[in-house]
Protein backbone atom coordinates (compact mmCIF):
# COMPACT_ATOMS: atom_id res chain seq x y z
CA UNK A 1 0.00 0.00 0.00
CA UNK A 2 2.84 2.36 0.90
CA UNK A 3 4.46 1.51 -2.41
CA UNK A 4 1.22 2.31 -4.33
CA UNK A 5 0.87 5.61 -2.45
CA UNK A 6 4.40 6.63 -3.39
CA UNK A 7 3.68 5.85 -7.04
CA UNK A 8 0.50 7.94 -6.96
CA UNK A 9 2.30 10.88 -5.46
CA UNK A 10 5.00 10.62 -8.11
CA UNK A 11 2.37 10.61 -10.83
CA UNK A 12 0.70 13.67 -9.33
CA UNK A 13 3.98 15.52 -9.22
CA UNK A 14 4.64 14.56 -12.84
CA UNK A 15 1.21 15.79 -13.93
CA UNK A 16 1.71 19.03 -12.03
CA UNK A 17 5.06 19.57 -13.69
CA UNK A 18 3.47 18.99 -17.10
CA UNK A 19 0.72 21.49 -16.34
CA UNK A 20 3.26 24.04 -15.19
CA UNK A 21 5.33 23.45 -18.31
CA UNK A 22 2.26 23.82 -20.55
CA UNK A 23 1.21 27.00 -18.78
CA UNK A 24 4.72 28.35 -19.17
CA UNK A 25 4.73 27.58 -22.89
CA UNK A 26 1.36 29.30 -23.37
CA UNK A 27 2.54 32.36 -21.45
CA UNK A 28 5.73 32.48 -23.49
CA UNK A 29 3.83 32.26 -26.77
CA UNK A 30 1.49 35.08 -25.72
CA UNK A 31 4.47 37.21 -24.80
CA UNK A 32 6.03 36.56 -28.21
CA UNK A 33 2.76 37.21 -30.12
CA UNK A 34 1.87 40.39 -28.27
CA UNK A 35 4.59 42.56 -29.87
CA UNK A 36 3.71 41.15 -33.30
CA UNK A 37 0.04 41.99 -32.81
CA UNK A 38 0.94 45.45 -31.58
CA UNK A 39 3.17 45.97 -34.63
CA UNK A 40 0.39 44.78 -36.93
CA UNK A 41 -2.09 47.15 -35.27
CA UNK A 42 0.34 50.05 -35.58
CA UNK A 43 0.96 49.18 -39.24
CA UNK A 44 -2.77 49.02 -39.92
CA UNK A 45 -3.37 52.34 -38.16
CA UNK A 46 -0.51 53.92 -40.11
CA UNK A 47 -1.93 52.59 -43.38
CA UNK A 48 -5.38 53.88 -42.46
CA UNK A 49 -3.92 57.27 -41.54
CA UNK A 50 -2.15 57.63 -44.88
CA UNK A 51 -4.31 59.34 -47.53
CA UNK A 52 -5.41 56.99 -50.25
CA UNK A 53 -4.23 57.98 -53.70
CA UNK A 54 -6.97 58.35 -56.28
CA UNK A 55 -6.72 55.81 -59.06
CA UNK A 56 -6.19 57.39 -62.46
CA UNK A 57 -8.02 55.59 -65.24
CA UNK A 58 -6.05 55.15 -68.45
CA UNK A 59 -8.34 55.75 -71.42
CA UNK A 60 -5.58 55.73 -74.03
CA UNK A 61 -6.27 52.15 -75.11
CA UNK A 62 -9.95 52.75 -75.88
CA UNK A 63 -9.90 52.89 -79.68
CA UNK A 64 -11.93 51.86 -82.72
CA UNK A 65 -11.41 49.63 -84.60
CA UNK A 66 -9.71 47.22 -82.21
CA UNK A 67 -6.03 46.30 -82.60
CA UNK A 68 -4.22 45.14 -84.63
CA UNK A 69 -6.07 47.42 -87.04
CA UNK A 70 -4.93 51.05 -87.25
CA UNK A 71 -7.00 53.08 -84.76
CA UNK A 72 -9.24 55.71 -86.41
CA UNK A 73 -11.16 56.88 -83.33
CA UNK A 74 -9.63 57.38 -79.88
CA UNK A 75 -11.56 58.05 -76.69
CA UNK A 76 -10.22 61.10 -74.81
CA UNK A 77 -12.50 62.51 -72.10
CA UNK A 78 -15.98 63.37 -70.92
CA UNK A 79 -17.69 66.48 -69.50
CA UNK A 80 -20.57 66.50 -67.04
CA UNK A 81 -20.32 69.35 -64.52
CA UNK A 82 -18.41 72.21 -63.03
CA UNK A 83 -15.19 71.40 -61.23
CA UNK A 84 -15.61 71.15 -57.47
CA UNK A 85 -12.96 73.82 -57.04
CA UNK A 86 -15.24 76.29 -58.84
CA UNK A 87 -17.96 75.88 -56.23
CA UNK A 88 -17.72 77.15 -52.66
CA UNK A 89 -17.22 74.33 -50.15
CA UNK A 90 -20.61 73.27 -48.73
CA UNK A 91 -21.14 73.63 -45.00
CA UNK A 92 -20.77 70.57 -42.79
CA UNK A 93 -24.34 70.54 -41.58
CA UNK A 94 -26.10 67.32 -42.38
CA UNK A 95 -28.89 67.53 -44.92
CA UNK A 96 -32.34 66.78 -43.73
CA UNK A 97 -33.42 63.24 -44.43
CA UNK A 98 -36.02 64.49 -46.92
CA UNK A 99 -33.30 66.39 -48.84
CA UNK A 100 -31.11 63.30 -48.92
CA UNK A 101 -34.04 61.21 -50.09
CA UNK A 102 -34.83 63.70 -52.85
CA UNK A 103 -31.19 63.76 -53.91
CA UNK A 104 -30.97 67.54 -54.02
CA UNK A 105 -27.65 69.24 -54.66
CA UNK A 106 -25.69 70.32 -51.59
CA UNK A 107 -26.04 74.05 -51.01
CA UNK A 108 -23.66 76.11 -48.90
CA UNK A 109 -24.40 79.17 -46.82
CA UNK A 110 -23.98 81.41 -49.86
CA UNK A 111 -26.53 79.40 -51.80
CA UNK A 112 -24.15 78.26 -54.56
CA UNK A 113 -24.64 74.86 -56.18
CA UNK A 114 -22.68 72.61 -58.46
CA UNK A 115 -24.01 73.12 -61.99
CA UNK A 116 -24.06 69.89 -63.97
CA UNK A 117 -25.40 68.74 -67.32
CA UNK A 118 -28.93 67.34 -67.20
CA UNK A 119 -30.18 67.18 -70.80
CA UNK A 120 -27.37 68.38 -73.08
CA UNK A 121 -28.15 68.68 -76.78
CA UNK A 122 -26.48 71.14 -79.17
CA UNK A 123 -22.68 71.43 -79.40
CA UNK A 124 -20.25 74.02 -80.77
CA UNK A 125 -16.55 74.91 -80.47
CA UNK A 126 -15.10 78.42 -80.61
CA UNK A 127 -11.74 79.67 -81.93
CA UNK A 128 -10.12 79.12 -78.50
CA UNK A 129 -11.15 75.44 -78.51
CA UNK A 130 -13.78 75.98 -75.80
CA UNK A 131 -16.71 73.59 -75.95
CA UNK A 132 -20.26 75.00 -75.81
CA UNK A 133 -23.13 72.73 -74.71
CA UNK A 134 -26.81 73.70 -74.72
CA UNK A 135 -28.74 72.13 -71.85
CA UNK A 136 -32.48 72.53 -72.19
CA UNK A 137 -33.30 71.27 -68.69
CA UNK A 138 -30.78 73.38 -66.80
CA UNK A 139 -31.64 76.32 -69.02
CA UNK A 140 -28.04 77.30 -69.63
CA UNK A 141 -25.19 77.03 -72.09
CA UNK A 142 -22.14 75.39 -70.51
CA UNK A 143 -18.77 76.63 -71.78
CA UNK A 144 -16.04 74.08 -70.99
CA UNK A 145 -12.37 74.94 -71.26
CA UNK A 146 -11.16 71.64 -72.70
CA UNK A 147 -7.65 72.15 -71.29
CA UNK A 148 -8.27 73.32 -67.71
CA UNK A 149 -11.79 71.85 -67.36
CA UNK A 150 -13.02 75.19 -65.98
CA UNK A 151 -16.66 76.01 -66.78
CA UNK A 152 -18.46 79.25 -67.57
CA UNK A 153 -22.21 79.50 -68.08
CA UNK A 154 -24.63 81.60 -70.10
CA UNK A 155 -27.64 81.39 -67.79
CA UNK A 156 -31.34 81.82 -68.31
CA UNK A 157 -32.72 85.06 -66.80
CA UNK A 158 -29.19 86.19 -65.99
CA UNK A 159 -27.64 86.64 -69.43
CA UNK A 160 -30.61 85.91 -71.70
CA UNK A 161 -34.13 84.49 -71.74
CA UNK A 162 -34.36 80.79 -72.68
CA UNK A 163 -37.29 78.43 -72.83
CA UNK A 164 -35.99 75.23 -74.50
CA UNK A 165 -32.58 75.61 -76.13
CA UNK A 166 -31.56 72.95 -78.67
CA UNK A 167 -29.14 73.83 -81.47
CA UNK A 168 -25.82 75.68 -81.43
CA UNK A 169 -23.56 77.05 -84.16
CA UNK A 170 -20.40 79.18 -84.05
CA UNK A 171 -18.99 81.44 -86.77
CA UNK A 172 -15.41 82.58 -87.39
CA UNK A 173 -15.85 85.65 -85.17
CA UNK A 174 -17.07 83.52 -82.25
CA UNK A 175 -20.65 84.70 -82.67
CA UNK A 176 -22.89 82.07 -81.13
CA UNK A 177 -26.27 81.10 -82.65
CA UNK A 178 -28.74 79.39 -80.28
CA UNK A 179 -32.06 77.88 -81.40
CA UNK A 180 -34.99 78.00 -79.00
CA UNK A 181 -38.08 76.17 -80.33
CA UNK A 182 -40.01 77.10 -77.20
CA UNK A 183 -39.75 80.78 -78.12
CA UNK A 184 -39.74 80.14 -81.91
CA UNK A 185 -36.53 82.04 -82.55
CA UNK A 186 -32.72 81.99 -82.72
CA UNK A 187 -30.66 84.15 -80.38
CA UNK A 188 -27.34 85.58 -81.54
CA UNK A 189 -24.57 86.27 -79.01
CA UNK A 190 -21.38 88.20 -79.68
CA UNK A 191 -17.89 87.01 -78.71
CA UNK A 192 -18.37 88.37 -75.18
CA UNK A 193 -21.54 86.26 -74.78
CA UNK A 194 -23.83 89.27 -74.91
CA UNK A 195 -27.13 88.79 -76.76
CA UNK A 196 -27.05 91.12 -79.75
CA UNK A 197 -29.83 89.98 -82.10
CA UNK A 198 -32.71 87.58 -82.65
CA UNK A 199 -33.93 85.75 -85.78
CA UNK A 200 -37.62 84.94 -86.10
CA UNK A 201 -38.60 85.18 -89.78
CA UNK A 202 -40.36 82.11 -91.15
CA UNK A 203 -39.56 79.66 -88.35
CA UNK A 204 -41.85 77.67 -86.06
CA UNK A 205 -39.74 75.08 -84.23
CA UNK A 206 -36.04 75.65 -84.96
CA UNK A 207 -33.70 72.82 -83.97
CA UNK A 208 -30.32 71.88 -85.41
CA UNK A 209 -28.10 74.63 -86.82
CA UNK A 210 -25.15 74.74 -89.22
CA UNK A 211 -23.05 77.55 -90.69
CA UNK A 212 -21.54 77.69 -94.17
CA UNK A 213 -18.72 80.07 -93.28
CA UNK A 214 -17.51 80.45 -96.87
CA UNK A 215 -20.87 81.28 -98.44
CA UNK A 216 -22.13 83.04 -95.28
CA UNK A 217 -25.25 80.92 -94.90
CA UNK A 218 -27.08 79.82 -91.76
CA UNK A 219 -29.06 76.56 -92.05
CA UNK A 220 -31.89 75.87 -89.61
CA UNK A 221 -33.72 72.53 -89.36
CA UNK A 222 -37.35 73.27 -88.48
CA UNK A 223 -38.91 70.10 -87.05
CA UNK A 224 -42.48 71.33 -87.20
CA UNK A 225 -42.32 72.72 -90.76
CA UNK A 226 -40.44 69.68 -92.17
CA UNK A 227 -38.10 72.16 -93.83
CA UNK A 228 -34.56 73.49 -93.69
CA UNK A 229 -34.57 77.30 -93.63
CA UNK A 230 -31.63 79.16 -95.21
CA UNK A 231 -30.63 82.62 -93.89
CA UNK A 232 -27.97 85.13 -94.72
CA UNK A 233 -25.51 84.66 -91.82
CA UNK A 234 -24.86 88.41 -91.57
CA UNK A 235 -28.14 90.16 -92.35
CA UNK A 236 -30.27 87.27 -90.98
CA UNK A 237 -32.66 87.56 -93.92
CA UNK A 238 -34.52 84.41 -94.98
CA UNK A 239 -33.19 83.44 -98.42
CA UNK A 240 -34.99 80.19 -99.24
CA UNK A 241 -36.55 77.02 -97.87
CA UNK A 242 -35.65 73.42 -98.65
CA UNK A 243 -38.37 70.76 -98.49
CA UNK A 244 -42.17 70.79 -98.53
CA UNK A 245 -44.29 71.73 -95.54
CA UNK A 246 -47.89 71.07 -94.54
CA UNK A 247 -47.98 67.26 -94.86
CA UNK A 248 -47.85 66.27 -91.15
CA UNK A 249 -44.45 64.55 -91.35
CA UNK A 250 -45.64 62.01 -93.94
CA UNK A 251 -43.50 62.85 -96.99
CA UNK A 252 -40.84 60.34 -98.05
CA UNK A 253 -39.91 61.69 -101.48
CA UNK A 254 -36.22 62.55 -102.02
CA UNK A 255 -35.61 66.20 -101.20
CA UNK A 256 -38.40 66.32 -98.63
CA UNK A 257 -38.23 65.66 -94.91
CA UNK A 258 -40.13 64.16 -92.01
CA UNK A 259 -38.99 65.95 -88.86
CA UNK A 260 -35.46 67.01 -89.81
CA UNK A 261 -33.46 67.42 -86.60
CA UNK A 262 -29.84 68.16 -87.50
CA UNK A 263 -27.78 69.73 -90.29
CA UNK A 264 -24.08 69.93 -91.21
CA UNK A 265 -22.00 71.54 -93.96
CA UNK A 266 -18.79 70.24 -95.59
CA UNK A 267 -15.84 72.20 -96.98
CA UNK A 268 -17.48 72.41 -100.42
CA UNK A 269 -20.66 73.94 -99.04
CA UNK A 270 -22.76 70.77 -99.40
CA UNK A 271 -25.57 70.41 -96.88
CA UNK A 272 -26.29 67.18 -94.96
CA UNK A 273 -29.66 66.76 -93.25
CA UNK A 274 -30.79 64.20 -90.67
CA UNK A 275 -34.22 63.21 -92.01
CA UNK A 276 -35.11 61.60 -88.70
CA UNK A 277 -38.48 59.91 -89.21
CA UNK A 278 -37.40 58.70 -92.67
CA UNK A 279 -34.21 57.22 -91.14
CA UNK A 280 -31.87 58.66 -93.76
CA UNK A 281 -29.34 61.37 -94.53
CA UNK A 282 -30.11 63.71 -97.43
CA UNK A 283 -27.44 65.71 -99.25
CA UNK A 284 -27.89 69.05 -101.07
CA UNK A 285 -25.44 71.32 -102.86
CA UNK A 286 -24.66 74.91 -101.84
CA UNK A 287 -27.59 76.16 -103.96
CA UNK A 288 -30.06 73.91 -102.17
CA UNK A 289 -30.47 71.38 -104.98
CA UNK A 290 -30.99 67.76 -103.99
CA UNK A 291 -27.92 65.56 -104.64
CA UNK A 292 -28.45 62.17 -103.03
CA UNK A 293 -29.64 60.24 -100.00
CA UNK A 294 -28.53 57.16 -98.08
CA UNK A 295 -29.73 55.01 -95.22
CA UNK A 296 -32.97 53.27 -94.30
CA UNK A 297 -34.72 51.89 -91.25
CA UNK A 298 -33.00 48.97 -89.54
CA UNK A 299 -30.40 47.94 -86.98
CA UNK A 300 -27.74 46.45 -89.27
CA UNK A 301 -24.53 48.14 -90.41
CA UNK A 302 -25.35 51.31 -92.32
CA UNK A 303 -28.98 51.34 -91.19
CA UNK A 304 -30.59 53.99 -88.98
CA UNK A 305 -33.19 54.13 -86.23
CA UNK A 306 -33.99 57.81 -85.69
CA UNK A 307 -30.72 59.59 -86.55
CA UNK A 308 -30.48 62.75 -84.44
CA UNK A 309 -27.07 64.22 -85.23
CA UNK A 310 -24.74 64.65 -88.20
CA UNK A 311 -21.22 66.11 -88.54
CA UNK A 312 -18.47 66.26 -91.18
CA UNK A 313 -14.78 65.75 -90.40
CA UNK A 314 -11.72 67.25 -92.11
CA UNK A 315 -11.58 64.38 -94.63
CA UNK A 316 -15.21 64.83 -95.62
CA UNK A 317 -16.44 61.73 -93.78
CA UNK A 318 -20.02 61.79 -92.53
CA UNK A 319 -20.59 61.06 -88.82
CA UNK A 320 -24.16 60.11 -87.87
CA UNK A 321 -25.46 59.85 -84.30
CA UNK A 322 -28.28 57.30 -84.01
CA UNK A 323 -30.74 58.16 -81.26
CA UNK A 324 -32.45 54.81 -80.75
CA UNK A 325 -29.48 52.52 -81.29
CA UNK A 326 -27.09 54.74 -79.33
CA UNK A 327 -24.28 54.36 -81.81
CA UNK A 328 -22.15 56.47 -84.12
CA UNK A 329 -21.54 55.40 -87.71
CA UNK A 330 -18.95 56.99 -89.99
CA UNK A 331 -19.38 56.97 -93.78
CA UNK A 332 -17.17 58.11 -96.64
CA UNK A 333 -18.35 60.47 -99.37
CA UNK A 334 -19.80 57.52 -101.30
CA UNK A 335 -21.95 56.57 -98.27
CA UNK A 336 -19.89 53.45 -97.56
CA UNK A 337 -19.72 52.54 -93.88
CA UNK A 338 -16.20 52.87 -92.44
CA UNK A 339 -16.54 52.68 -88.66
CA UNK A 340 -19.30 51.95 -86.17
CA UNK A 341 -19.05 52.23 -82.40
CA UNK A 342 -21.24 52.73 -79.34
CA UNK A 343 -24.20 50.79 -78.00
CA UNK A 344 -26.37 51.24 -74.92
CA UNK A 345 -24.37 51.82 -71.75
CA UNK A 346 -22.43 54.23 -69.56
CA UNK A 347 -18.90 53.05 -70.28
CA UNK A 348 -16.54 55.21 -72.36
CA UNK A 349 -17.67 55.02 -75.97
CA UNK A 350 -21.17 53.81 -75.06
CA UNK A 351 -24.23 56.05 -75.09
CA UNK A 352 -27.57 56.61 -73.37
CA UNK A 353 -29.93 58.88 -75.27
CA UNK A 354 -27.44 59.99 -77.92
CA UNK A 355 -28.63 63.16 -79.65
CA UNK A 356 -25.82 65.46 -80.74
CA UNK A 357 -22.47 65.23 -82.53
CA UNK A 358 -19.95 67.86 -83.62
CA UNK A 359 -16.39 68.04 -84.99
CA UNK A 360 -13.79 70.79 -84.76
CA UNK A 361 -10.61 71.96 -86.52
CA UNK A 362 -8.45 69.83 -84.20
CA UNK A 363 -10.12 66.62 -85.42
CA UNK A 364 -11.94 66.22 -82.13
CA UNK A 365 -15.43 64.73 -82.08
CA UNK A 366 -17.97 65.53 -79.35
CA UNK A 367 -21.20 63.65 -78.59
CA UNK A 368 -24.04 64.62 -76.24
CA UNK A 369 -26.32 62.24 -74.33
CA UNK A 370 -29.60 63.13 -72.68
CA UNK A 371 -29.96 60.60 -69.88
CA UNK A 372 -26.59 60.44 -68.12
CA UNK A 373 -26.15 64.14 -68.82
CA UNK A 374 -22.68 64.06 -70.34
CA UNK A 375 -20.61 64.96 -73.38
CA UNK A 376 -17.89 62.60 -74.58
CA UNK A 377 -14.78 63.64 -76.49
CA UNK A 378 -13.02 61.53 -79.13
CA UNK A 379 -10.07 62.10 -81.43
CA UNK A 380 -10.45 61.33 -85.12
CA UNK A 381 -7.31 59.91 -86.76
CA UNK A 382 -7.24 61.44 -90.24
CA UNK A 383 -6.59 59.55 -93.47
CA UNK A 384 -3.10 61.08 -93.73
CA UNK A 385 -2.28 60.15 -90.13
CA UNK A 386 -3.56 56.62 -90.60
CA UNK A 387 -1.49 56.23 -93.77
CA UNK A 388 1.65 57.39 -91.96
CA UNK A 389 0.96 55.06 -89.03
CA UNK A 390 0.58 52.20 -91.48
CA UNK A 391 3.91 53.10 -93.15
CA UNK A 392 5.64 53.28 -89.75
CA UNK A 393 4.24 49.92 -88.77
CA UNK A 394 5.37 48.35 -92.04
CA UNK A 395 8.86 49.83 -91.63
CA UNK A 396 9.13 48.42 -88.11
CA UNK A 397 7.99 45.04 -89.35
CA UNK A 398 10.60 45.02 -92.10
CA UNK A 399 13.33 46.12 -89.69
CA UNK A 400 12.38 43.41 -87.23
CA UNK A 401 12.31 40.80 -89.97
CA UNK A 402 15.73 41.88 -91.22
CA UNK A 403 17.20 41.80 -87.72
CA UNK A 404 15.92 38.31 -87.02
CA UNK A 405 17.83 36.82 -89.98
CA UNK A 406 21.23 35.48 -88.81
CA UNK A 407 24.12 35.79 -91.32
CA UNK A 408 24.99 32.51 -93.05
CA UNK A 409 28.35 30.92 -91.96
CA UNK A 410 31.26 31.77 -94.31
CA UNK A 411 32.54 28.80 -96.35
CA UNK A 412 36.12 27.83 -95.37
CA UNK A 413 38.45 26.26 -98.02
CA UNK A 414 39.45 22.68 -97.24
CA UNK A 415 43.17 23.56 -97.04
CA UNK A 416 42.51 26.30 -94.44
CA UNK A 417 40.25 24.07 -92.48
CA UNK A 418 43.18 21.78 -91.48
CA UNK A 419 44.52 22.24 -87.96
CA UNK A 420 48.02 23.76 -87.41
CA UNK A 421 49.30 20.42 -86.17
CA UNK A 422 48.51 18.86 -89.46
CA UNK A 423 50.62 21.30 -91.36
Amino acid sequence: MKKMSAISQARKRMMGNRRNLLAGLILLSLMLLAPMATFADKKKKTADAEPKKAQVIDYSNIVWPNPPAIARVRYQAFYSAQKLSQVDTPNNKKQKWMDRLAGTQPVNENGKVLFQLAEPYGLAVDSKNNLYVADQKVGAIFIFNTETREVELIKNKAHAHFDRIIGLAMDDNDRLFVSDPGLHHILVFDATHKAEDVITEGMVSPGGLALDKENRLLYVADVELDQVLVYDADSFKLLRKIGTTGHKHELTTPGDFSKPTAVAVDQDGNLYVCDTLNNRIEIFDADGKFVSTFGKAGDGPGYFARPKGVAIDSDGHIWVADGMQDRVQVFNKDAQLLISFGGHGLLPGQFQGLVGIATDKNNRVFTSEMYPGRVQQFRYVTDAEAEQLNKDREAQRMKKAAGSKEPAPTAVPAAEAKSPQSK
